[in-house]
């Protein structure tokens, strides 16, 4: 569509694409379903950001950077089909942009669909914030387009790639397409943990206070009504490109979530906010994953998921520094419930195994991650390592031909969990010391662990927030390379994985 649309109320294009059945994404171990169909479908790798131009937006510290030119965020963290979707763009210099909406999946390696397309729209600069209670920046933009999400879309993670019309900049939104039907696996996105590190526009993150960079004691606020901006951390910045708007998903969640597709697997998608807010839509799947770098939870959050092994719902926490930050929400300046949070403490002791000085700070105290997930984080917090298998008879390890001893080179990193918990019949099933540099051990000991459920379910713990790497490379992926490096797709992580969810998948599951 070539014409200049400047109101907010945009229908959009919904594109049908033809159906075809590539070898590649048929089910071998889960029958034909929604998923295996919806990846049978036309994929594009039109998704990828092709020109993103990064600018320095702070004299004191110009490795932090922000593209102005296109930038937006969206109204919901995760919606439902009929749902109105508002999104908020920002051009600047005010310029004419695009929307086109991709559901990103396997689509026979290609990684993403087209679903929709909006515009051309006449974008406009949209004010800066400003600076409120406990450095909380709000964008409060004027809603730029609206979406009515379509009946036919399958739940998953939906990214919005935004173009500038004139200087060819481009940028994404993103957000959650859920539903409310029974599926074998919950994939939750770990949306908070990536707001908590969003310091748009600028070193305005949990971890930012004042003039001190990587803050960790109570202080900072933050909203959802902000663009994502490049994720900034320790890691190398050829990942920034793919956070330019999509927080931490591409990074380490949709190497994931495109192995899951590729093999058909009955997976419905939901936001970290739908655990904290729908405790009973947790009983709509057998098995609960929680992915990549899942560390912000709230109370309600840790009960529900707590409540869900105990009604018989398996747990894989296939993720490092997970629930770890504990948050309160507060709502945002237009009255909207949960769009801005706050850290209040750890969900573990004053001490692991070694002292978690970082976040000294803080509250610690019960309940323990670890009493949750089997282990947790601890001090030095930080470090790589391999993956090394300490339980080769376990059912985890079948098909593996992996021995005591035997590794996945640098599949742990770059926070990962230890101290496991005393949970009557917890397993530590790989485990190993972590370095700060190839050959330089920091004294930490990563232990990756399962325990049963109450109701023959499980709850198993990776111990690193690489897992992702063990199983794909999807288009654009880059590698992370901090304190170790993982090698990429192996053959082990990938059986482990299957033995995981056909376990899962065998399961009786809830009444609910």
């Amino acid at each position: 569509m070539s014409r200049l649309r400047t109101g907010i109320h945009i229908a959009a294009l919904s594109l049908g694409m033809g159906l075809s059945s590539p070898p590649e994404a048929r089910a071998q171990h889960a029958p034909a379903g929604r998923v295996t169909a919806e990846n049978a479908r036309a994929g594009t790798t039109d998704w990828l950001l092709t020109k993103v131009e990064p600018v320095a937006v702070n004299v004191r510290d110009d490795r932090y950077q922000r593209q102005r030119s296109i930038e937006g965020y969206v109204s919901h963290a995760s919606i439902r089909a009929g749902e109105t979707l508002k999104g908020f763009v920002s051009t600047n210099p005010a310029a004419p942009y695009t929307v086109d909406v991709y559901r990103m999946g396997w689509y026979g390696g290609k990684g993403g669909r087209l679903m929709a397309r909006l515009g051309v729209l006449q974008g406009v600069t949209q004010p800066e914030p400003v600076e409120g209670d406990k450095q909380l920046m709000e964008a409060r933009w004027s809603a730029s387009f609206e979406l009515v999400i379509p009946a036919d879309w399958l739940s998953g993670v939906y990214l919005g790639k935004l173009a500038n019309e004139r200087s060819g900049d481009q940028s994404y939104v993103i957000w959650v397409v859920r539903d409310d039907r029974k599926a074998d696996l919950m994939f939750q996105v770990s949306d908070l943990t990536w707001q908590a590190y969003n310091r748009w526009p600028a070193w305005r993150s949990l971890y930012d206070w004042k003039q001190e960079r990587w803050h960790t004691t109570p202080g900072a606020k933050v909203s959802f009504d902000r663009p994502y901006s490049f994720y900034y951390n320790m890691l190398p910045a050829t990942l920034s490109t793919l956070s330019n708007g999509s927080g931490e998903f591409l990074l380490w969640e949709f190497p994931i979530a495109f192995w899951l597709e590729q093999h058909g697997y009955d997976v419905t998608y939901i936001s970290n906010l739908d655990t904290h807010t729908d405790s009973r839509g947790l009983l709509r799947a057998k098995g609960f994953l929680s992915v990549g770098h899942d560390e912000y939870w709230s109370i309600e959050m840790f009960r529900n998921v707590q409540s869900a092994i105990a009604s018989g719902v398996n747990a894989a926490f296939l993720s490092g520094n997970a629930v770890c930050g504990k948050i309160l929400f507060s709502p945002d300046a237009r009255g909207k419930a949960n769009r801005a949070f706050e850290r209040v403490g750890v969900y573990g002791p004053p001490g692991g195994t070694i002292e978690f000085k970082s976040m000294s700070g803080l509250t610690h105290e019960r309940p323990y991650a670890n009493e949750l997930i089997g282990a947790h984080s601890t001090g030095p917090v930080t470090g790589g390592a391999d993956w090394t298998c300490a339980r080769p008879d376990h059912w985890l390890f079948a098909g593996t031909r992996m021995k005591a001893g035997d590794s996945v080179p640098g599949l742990v990193g770059w926070e990962w969990h230890g101290d496991p918990a005393a949970i009557p019949g917890l397993e530590v099933v790989a485990t190993g010391p972590t370095f700060s540099a190839p050959g330089k051990p920091n004294g930490g000991t990563y232990t990756a662990t399962i325990y049963p459920g109450p109701r023959g379910n499980f709850v198993f713990n990776a111990a690193t927030i690489w897992w992702g790497d063990g199983l794909s490379a999807p288009p654009g992926y880059v590698r992370p390379k901090v304190y170790t490096e993982p090698r990429g797709p192996h053959p082990a992580v990938q059986q482990i994985t299957r033995n995981l969810l056909e376990r899962m998948r065998a399961a009786k599951g809830t009444s609910a």
